[in-house]
């Protein structure tokens, strides 16, 4: 058996082991440098290139969008365009044009690390300030052209660094840290305050306006009321006038009917006899005499002759 194994053994491929002996380096090699320069490279790279991908992404890209409360400026060749886009999808051209969300609405810059030299030379210093601030819409442009997309190194930054130097300068540690320190930022807090009360006097016009517009409506439905009440109450009257007019109407031809039917009947023969016979008595004069009976037998006559030679009228 021992003779068998140290056959097989002496057949069998030696598998060299990694580091023994001179022939690993001259059939492999260690890759280990080559490794750490690629790593380093890598490193390098996305140090260098990374900051600089949104940029780029920004130049590729057709579509974008303005996201609410920002305003959208553009670049062309690096010099600043005077078109303001509002939120929402745009296009532009790739390549040539450069695009920047500019935030209106209010912010907070935070100022951290202020150094203050007092006027006794002390120094202190002031761990952090709150700046509230806005950029209106109407002076992005100047802003921007004047003072590039990070003003507020310029406005802010920079400004309160100077405005709190200023002051300790002038100031002991003494004024400073006890009894002037609620005044080293009034600047800040006045700017605060104005911006509280300027939407307090837009919130203010609004609720005006809208109770206006709301007296005013009220008002004009009271007025169309009123109108529509007064052509009813006309409408009424003119009925009644013409119901009125109508029954006066009525009553009258009722009237003269009945009176023509009335006259109607009494035109009889002994009627007509009476009136005539009225009629001559209130005329006639009184004689004494033989010729008495003769006048008044004449005058008989005289009627029935005017009653059978005139046409009765009928009524």
């Amino acid at each position: 058996m021992d003779a068998q194994q140290q056959q097989r053994q002496q057949g069998a491929p030696q598998i060299p082991r990694p580091g023994a002996g001179a022939g690993a380096g001259a059939g492999g090699g260690d890759f280990t440098p080559i490794l750490t320069v690629l790593v380093s490279f890598i490193a390098i790279f996305v140090l260098i290139v990374a900051p600089s991908m949104s940029t780029l992404n920004n130049s590729l890209s057709i579509l974008h969008q303005v996201p609410e409360g920002h305003v959208g400026v553009y670049w062309r060749g690096g010099a600043l365009l005077n078109t303001i886009t509002d939120p929402g999808f745009h296009l532009k051209l790739p390549f040539i044009t450069q695009f920047e969300p500019i935030q209106v609405t209010l912010q907070t810059d935070l100022v951290r690390d202020i150094p203050c030299g007092t006027k006794g030379g002390v120094m202190i210093n002031f761990d952090k300030i709150e700046v509230v601030n806005r950029l209106r819409k109407d002076h992005v442009y100047d802003t921007l052209l004047n003072y590039g997309v990070n003003y507020d190194n310029t406005w802010i930054y920079d400004k309160i660094h100077h405005e709190i130097n200023q002051f300790c300068s002038g100031h002991s540690l003494q004024q400073v840290y006890i009894d002037m320190f609620d005044q080293v930022l009034i600047a800040v807090e006045r700017q605060r305050v104005a911006e509280k009360e300027a939407e307090t006097q837009k919130k203010i016009a609004i609720s005006e306006a809208e109770r206006n517009a709301h007296v005013s409506k009220i008002q004009m439905e009271q007025k169309l009321m009123e109108k529509d009440s007064a052509r009813k109450q006309e409408e009424i009257a003119n009925s009644m006038y013409l119901a009125r007019e109508k029954s006066l109407s009525d009553a009258a031809y009722y009237r003269t009917m009945r009176e023509a039917e009335a006259n109607k009947l009494k035109l009889t023969p002994e009627f007509l006899e009476l009136r005539f016979i009225e009629a001559i008595t209130n005329n006639s004069k009184i004689f004494f005499g033989n010729k008495v009976p003769n006048m008044v037998l004449d005058q008989r006559l005289l009627g029935n002759f005017l009653q059978e030679g005139v046409p009765r009228q009928e009524f």
